[in-house]
């Protein structure tokens, strides 16, 4: 692809619509929790994944299976995520663990984000604070005399939130509070997610996965399927390593067939290795449209996508869809057009996992400068393709806190090389440790290697008290004035 590169002017963004390939992505995640409640009210066993365990294993038995790192993020995104994080640390976790395991263990608890309601009339109690301001008929914002302060337009208003405890709740007995209570829930996607019957992990994402779904198994007294995935101090994987999860591979069969009730069916197994496989390869192609110069899509739609490959990439929609959504790329491409929403200026790479709670002001410095998001590593991280058993064993091996500094720095440049970029923004997470603990020496080696400017920021992926909005705003800029002066420098060089 990168041959094909043109390095022509792009054209205005089309008018803002929704592609084929984002509405089929779209029904994708939808009918995985619409599955899986459905599945809970059938009295079948419903489980909750880590993101890399293999899919292909719980596939193999049509059991349904939902993604606690999916929901925190959603639950982030949604602006509920401290909330549910002050539940689990007074509920005595430390608040300097991951995001996503605090979250994900306050609604393993039953902690939901409701909104508050009177009683006596069971209407919503408005935020009077919240809310867009009103504006005239000229589009002109409206005072509001006796204040001096902008009215609000009461269509944009919302209730107050308060947590709650869905167990509360359902123990009350049936009538008018319950039900009102029930209606009360945030009527959000993540608030829907059935409670697990078993837990699948696998810990080549990080260490803290291993007692976060071992916490899950304790709160519901439910079985815990375990893939252990030791770091990799090595470039390859060798074949002792493929093994020894080659082995565990064999006894979470035998597990999920106790689970299931059913025996292992090798041609499901087959087929769900051949959807994954295929949602991968198509996944990795999407990913790859960032190398166009100027790009037909923001780096940003891959961070909406990542709920996609995550939860369901062993099924064969999702791999339908991944394969329309790059059609749907090439399309643009070739109109010259582009889901960016500003002129393409700079192209860097985003280091790390994004800060759910805060993606409008993650955009907004990148849109003012003209900065597109053409690199990332979380994305394409999650494209496993293989050819066989140890394959598949080689491929969960190499997540990116599984392997060593040699491999992730040359994961990182490879992309930056590819994708054209002009300098590194690196997110320092403090959900995130494993991945954030050696930026600093990955940001060294991208500016002497690569020889482009870097800037890091503090965040975190969950939790919004960890980001600070005016340091991320001064970062962007000074990375900005960095590429610009690195451009000229160049051009000095050349000439």
């Amino acid at each position: 692809m990168a041959e094909e590169v043109k390095n022509t002017e792009a054209k205005k963004p089309a008018k803002k619509k929704v592609s084929p390939g984002v509405l089929a992505l779209r029904k994708v995640v939808d009918d995985v929790y619409e599955q899986a409640r459905e599945a809970k009210k059938r009295g079948e066993p419903v489980g909750w994944s880590s993101s890399k365990f293999p899919c292909e294993l719980a596939e193999a038995f049509d059991l349904k299976v939902v993604y606690p790192e999916n929901q925190a993020a959603g639950i982030a995104a949604n602006r509920d995520g401290e909330m549910l994080c002050q539940a689990a640390e007074d509920m005595g976790y430390d608040n300097d663990i991951c995001g996503y395991t605090r979250i994900s263990l306050a609604y393993a608890e039953g902690f939901r984000v409701g909104r508050k309601f009177d009683p006596a009339t069971g209407e919503f109690i408005i935020n009077p604070a919240s809310g867009k301001p009103l504006k005239d008929e000229n589009g002109n914002v409206v005072i509001d005399p006796e204040t001096g302060k902008p009215k609000k337009d009461p269509k944009t208003q919302v209730p107050y939130e308060e947590l709650v405890n869905i167990n509360e709740i359902e123990a009350l007995p049936d009538g008018p509070e319950k039900e009102m209570r029930l209606k009360a829930l945030k009527p959000i996607r993540q608030n829907l997610m059935p409670m697990p019957d078993f837990v699948l992990c696998c810990n080549n994402i990080c260490n803290c996965m291993t007692k976060w779904y071992e916490n899950i198994a304790r709160i519901h007294n439910i079985p815990l399927i375990m893939i252990d995935i030791p770091y990799n101090n090595d470039v390859e994987v060798d074949d002792s390593k493929v093994r020894y999860v080659r082995a565990q591979f064999d006894a979470a069969i035998k597990q999920l067939e106790q689970i299931s009730g059913k025996k292992f069916d090798e041609k499901k197994f087959e087929q769900a290795c051949a959807n994954a496989n295929r949602s991968a390869t198509a996944w990795l192609r999407v990913c790859d449209y960032l190398q166009y110069k100027p790009a037909p899509m923001s780096g940003f739609d891959l961070f909406n996508h990542m709920a996609d490959i995550v939860t369901a990439r062993g099924k064969v929609e999702t791999a339908e869809a991944f394969e329309q959504l790059a059609r749907d790329l090439e399309e643009n491409v070739k109109e010259g057009t582009t889901t960016l929403p500003f002129p393409e200026k700079k192209r860097i790479m985003f280091e790390g996992i994004p800060c759910w709670p805060k993606l409008p002001q993650l955009f907004k410095p990148l849109k003012e400068n003209g900065i597109n998001v053409t690199a990332v590593v979380y994305a394409p991280a999650f494209g496993f393709v293989y050819k066989d058993m140890d394959g598949m064993a080689r491929a969960y091996y190499k997540a990116p806190n599984s392997v060593c500094i040699e491999q992730g720095v040359a994961w990182r440049e490879g992309i930056c090389r590819d994708n054209k970029v002009d300098g590194v923004l690196v997110h320092y997470n403090r959900s995130c440790k494993p991945w954030s603990g050696y930026m600093a020496e990955m940001q060294r080696r991208f500016t002497k290697d690569l020889g482009v400017p870097t800037a890091g920021f503090d965040g975190d992926q969950a939790d919004p008290r960890n980001f600070n909005a005016a340091q991320y705003e001064t970062r962007v800029q000074g990375l900005m004035e960095a590429m610009e002066a690195n451009e000229k420098n160049n051009e000095t060089k050349e000439a």
